[in-house]
């Protein structure tokens, strides 16, 4: 998929509320050849309304997976962004888009890498 990304002439980024220590540890954890951006204590993700806060039972199933939010992301909202994946194109418009609060429910990788290349 990234060939064609690139073939396209676009890239790829992820944008993540996690502190750029946690990024880092989870580029090289992972083998992540595209960048983590930052959305700090999810302001970006506020302003465009795709944050979910999460309940204190919430809280407690992630704490007790190990997934601490206030520590990954340095901050103590317990705020997710609703995860998305967007095809912007070179004047910064928004040609496709995908969310749901329902992080399970996801666009195959396809369907957004051929989104991506209608647009050359």
């Amino acid at each position: 998929m990234q060939d064609r990304i690139r073939d396209a002439g676009a890239s790829y980024v992820t944008i993540s509320p996690q502190t750029a220590e946690k990024s880092r540890e989870l580029i090289a954890a992972r083998k992540l050849t595209f960048p983590i951006l930052r959305d700090e204590a999810n302001a970006y993700a506020g302003l465009f309304n795709v944050l979910n806060r999460l309940t204190d039972d919430l809280k407690q199933l992630y704490l007790g997976f190990g997934v601490d939010l206030e520590a990954s992301n340095g901050e103590p909202s317990w705020t997710l962004p609703v995860p998305g994946s967007y095809v912007i194109d070179a004047d910064g418009i928004i040609r496709y888009a995908s969310a749901d609060a329902d992080y399970s429910r996801r666009p195959e990788p396809e369907v957004t890498v051929a989104a991506l290349e209608a647009l050359s």
